[in-house]
């Protein structure tokens, strides 16, 4: 069985969220655990949104038979699992007011979008782009700031006690 561990390990330009990650991917060889692969993954940055980096650490497009070896070794035809999958993706998201700036390029970013999202891009509401509708359970986690959704605030970066 491969098990997969990834760890933040540089920071962005553009605030203290990570921007490379290490993603460490173990097997189990005959009774041994092993070490299959251990890598750097950089984080894409988005030419048409400013401060906007998406990382796919993992995907698995369907439930994996765990008797075989799992590979992720190319960029997958769409980063949205089918039934049974699990995919984990880290995002940097920008501020909205990157989206109100009027040198912004909506055409530009849907068309990256549809280009580094495949899958997910083209699930996108047309009336809210922010939101998408798949057949996804989806977690957030909040490094930091706020993530707002339509005039609610619904996730605050997780404060631990020193």
């Amino acid at each position: 069985m491969n098990r997969t561990a990834s760890t933040k390990t540089e920071f962005s330009k553009h605030s203290k969220r990570p921007s490379t990650y290490r993603r460490v991917v173990t097997a189990n060889v005959d009774g041994k655990s092993i070490l299959r692969s251990d890598e750097q993954l950089q984080a894409y940055e988005f030419k048409s949104v400013p401060s906007y980096e998406h990382t796919l650490v993992w995907v698995n497009p369907t439930t994996p038979d765990l008797r075989e070896e799992q590979r992720f070794d190319r960029y997958p035809d769409s980063i949205v699992p089918g039934p049974g999958g699990t995919s984990l993706h880290f995002v940097t998201f920008p501020r909205g007011s990157v989206f109100a700036d009027p040198s912004f390029h909506g055409d530009a970013a849907r068309s990256e979008a549809l280009s580094r999202l495949r899958g997910l891009a083209d699930h996108f509401e047309k009336d809210d782009p922010e939101m998408h509708k798949t057949n996804t359970v989806d977690y957030a986690i909040v490094y930091e700031g706020e993530i707002w959704l339509n005039p609610v605030r619904v996730l605050s970066a997780l404060r631990v006690p020193p």
